[in-house]
Order: C-alpha cells, then structure tokens, then sequence
C-alpha cells in the first residue's frame, strides 16, 4: 500500500465505491486522514461496515472543514454535466482529484534519491497491452517493475515506494482529467480516436485530457507518442517543438528519421546516437497484429528510455503472454478458433482483429458509442457474416448492409451458437468466430471481462460433430 504523508487528521471525501475508491479509502485511512465516503449503490456501502470509514451520505460531511474530494474516475467532472457532488465541492471551496494525484504527492514528497521511477502509459486503444508489456520486459530484465492504476491493483494498493522500483502505470482520459502533479520520468501517448466523448465535451476536451500525461516532466524525462493518427501527430509536433530531442516518436505504419518504428513486424530504432534493428515480433502469438506491432514499438522505447538494449528487450517480449480479453484465444475446434476481443470497445480497437484474421464470423454489438461501425465496411472482405448482438444491432445492421451478411442474434449465446454452427459448415481452412463488439458492454453486462468470461464458456461448451457445431 502506498502511505501518503502530510494528510494526517486531515479530512477527505471519498465519492464513488468501486475498487480504486475502496483502495484509496483504504490508503487515506492508514495514512492517518479521516475519511467521508459514500456511494449511491447500496451493494458498495456494505464494504465499507466495520471500517474506520462507515459510509455516510454526502450531506452529514464536513464541507467546511474536507480538504480535498477524492472522485472515483467514473463519476462525471464536467460532461456531459458536472455530478452534484462535484457541483458541491466547486461551491465549497474543496479540491476535486483522484487517487492518481494522491499517489503523485506521495512520490513528489520523497527525497530525490529516494524517488520511484514512474512509467505512465495512456491511449485509446492499447494501453492495457502496452502496459503490461513494459511492465514485463522490465522484470524479464531484472528490475523491479509493478504495473497498476487502470489494469491490474488501484495504483494505492501498489507495493510501497522504493528508490529501485519502477512504477508501470495505465492511464485513462478520466484518471489524468484528476491528476495535477503526476510526474511521469516516462510518459507514452500511443494513439488517439474518437471514444469517451460525451465524457469530455468533445475530441478537442478527449485530446486534451490525454496530453496531461506529459503535464509537469522535467527536460530529462521521455515523451513517446505515436504518430499514426492526426490526433497523436499534431501533439507530437507541439512536443517535438517545445522539447526536441527528449521526444521519441513511435509508428507501425512507416519508417522515421527519429524514433521508434515498425516494418513488417520487425521493430527497428533511430535515436540519435543509436539505431538499428532490435528483432521481429510477427511470430509472437500476443503481439499479433499492426496494432500490436505499434504497442510494441511503444513499449521498445519505453524500455530503451529505462536503459534496457534494445535487443534485449525484444528478446523479453517473445515470453509476453498477452492479456485476457484481447485477442484472446479461448478455445480450438479443430481448425476452427474462438477469439475473445471483449475489450474492443469502440470501432477502431475492433478494426485490428478484423485485419488480422480472415474467414471471420464476427459478434458484434452492444451500447454504441459515436459513429457506430460504419467505417469498418472496408475490411469486411475478411467477414463471412456478422452476427449482431444487444442495442446497437438494428442500427449496425444499416450501416453494414450490402457490405456483408448480418444476422440479427440478439444476445450472446445465441450469436455464438449461430456463428459457431454457420464457421463449422463454411469449409474455410480456418474459421474464427470473433467476439469483438465495437460496443460497450453496458446494456448487457457489466463489464467487458464479463462479456469475454461468458464468451470464453459458451466457446469451450461448442461440440463440432461430423463437422458440424452442436
């Protein structure tokens, strides 16, 4: 657990009981602040009985006297309209972060010599993946790498500050919208597209919240951001103006006269001083993928901006086992392949399965987010159906019309059933039946890993008989 000095006695609210609101109630508590929480969830209020901080609601709290409000990342901070509490606090006088920002003072308050490095990654499609595989070639390495905050513990519940360890952080848009002094000695953009906007007001308020990642670095610290999306480029050309040679661009779509890059699954370095070809990564089952091929180049650098040579650190990926519920293989079928992309929340994430398999029967749908998956009408070459599941399937069934064959299904079981019954007889070499929703999960489920976990059993349940799915 990390111990954040200077709050003792001191008062703090707590809004939102998820895990990284129990996980910071938790460390506020035992670093001596005295500790107001609630959420409307009567379920999240039971966990915190028997503790040093009871839930109590919000207007028995001292306002007068908090000293900050701790707001779980879910809660909205200005859109698409303010929460009442954060309505509450503006007019209280009382500061709005996140256990991001009460982790950066517990790092800011130690002696420089004494100082954790930090490696803060964030991006809208990646992060997870790119997370845990720095994470992973750091400890391959011999360092002492703990990964947290979105993936893995709340970044509070993370192994207590050390001088030799390296914290590997995951970022979202609304945990960096609640860090103000977060200093990353590493801090890496892989990429932006459209998602989460109604939380943000927009792709400029989404944008925005993402660079904070670079917010409050030194001149020795790394900025690695890819540059394969308008988006991440125009950053990347502010930094590069502002900070020069301390910015490494990254890209799997072409060769640079800096940075980190990617060419037909081969990673290859141009820094200056050092350049070269570290190794291939196509072979690598968990890295499959260009998408994979940019996280990749984004963790080389990472790891290069740690000290890690570059071959070595390729080396290290080839023991990279991947992370659950992207493109993930749960089960076999003979030649037929159950791939779980749960976390492919938004069309873009669902793009790279859909270019890196053919012969796919393709579950998709769920609650749909801006702009539907219209664009992804030209990869559907590699589709022999899509089998549509939840609120978004009327609507995607219009945008995908004429472009490949939909079928209405929906829930899950009965898409998996279907797709698995239509890959079986379809004579393909290799058929997959892809989960990889372009939706969020909410209408159905209660989280994307939910909707992987039951995929993942409804695959495994799939009997082929005489060729056939039963």
């Amino acid at each position: 657990m990390i111990v954040i000095p200077g709050i003792e006695k001191k008062k703090i609210g707590v809004y939102g009981l998820g895990v990284t609101g129990l996980a910071t109630c938790e460390a506020l508590a035992a670093s001596g602040a005295e500790v107001y929480c609630w959420d409307e969830k009567d379920e999240a209020r039971r966990k915190t009985q028997n503790t040093r901080f009871a839930a109590e609601h919000p207007k028995t709290w001292p306002w007068g006297e908090l000293k900050s409000l701790s707001l779980s990342p879910g809660v909205p901070l200005t859109h698409p309209a303010p929460h009442p509490i954060v309505k509450k606090a503006h007019q209280t006088g009382v500061e709005i972060i996140g256990d991001i920002e009460f982790f950066a003072r517990a790092v800011n308050a130690a002696p420089e010599k004494e100082r954790p490095r930090v490696i803060a990654v964030t991006g809208s499609n990646g992060k997870s993946t790119t997370t845990a595989l720095i994470g992973h070639m750091l400890k391959e390495c011999g360092k002492d790498a703990v990964i947290g905050a979105n993936i893995g513990k709340p970044v509070l519940r993370l192994p207590a500050l050390q001088a030799h360890r390296v914290y590997v952080l995951e970022l979202s848009s609304f945990q960096l919208d609640l860090a103000k002094t977060l200093r990353a000695n590493v801090a890496v953009l892989i990429n932006l597209s459209p998602d989460h906007i109604e939380r943000h007001g927009g792709m400029d308020g989404y944008a925005g919240a993402k660079k904070r990642i670079f917010l409050n670095q030194k001149d020795a610290d790394a900025k690695i951001i890819g540059v394969d999306d308008p988006w991440s480029q125009t950053i990347c050309a502010r930094l590069m103006a502002e900070h020069g040679a301390r910015v490494t661009p990254i890209s799997a779509e072409g060769a640079l006269g800096r940075g980190v890059f990617a060419l037909d699954g081969r990673l290859y370095f141009n820094l200056g001083d050092k350049s070269g070809e570290a190794g291939g990564v196509s072979h690598i089952a968990s890295l499959r993928g260009r998408h994979n091929w940019q996280n990749a180049a984004a963790a080389l650098a990472a790891a290069i901006a740690e000290g890690v040579a570059p071959n070595v650190a390729v080396n290290a990926m080839e023991r990279f086992q991947g992370l659950a519920h992207r493109m993930e293989i749960v089960a076999k079928k003979g030649a037929l392949q159950f791939v779980n992309d749960s976390k492919a929340t938004n069309a873009d994430a669902a793009a790279h399965a859909l270019r890196s398999y053919k012969d796919i029967f393709w579950i998709v749908g769920g609650k749909a987010k801006e702009g539907g998956v219209a664009g992804l009408r030209p990869l559907m070459g590699n589709v022999r159906g899509a089998y549509l599941i939840g609120e978004a399937a009327r609507e995607f069934e219009e945008q995908l019309s004429g472009a490949v064959a939909c079928f209405q299904c929906g829930d899950l079981p009965t898409a998996v059933a279907r797709a698995a019954r239509d890959a079986a007889a379809s004579g393909a070499p290799a058929p997959v039946v892809l989960l990889s929703p372009a939706c969020a999960s909410y209408d159905q489920f209660r989280s994307f890993e939910e909707r992987g976990d039951v995929f993942r059993k409804l695959a495994n349940q799939v009997e082929i008989v005489n060729g056939a799915a039963a």
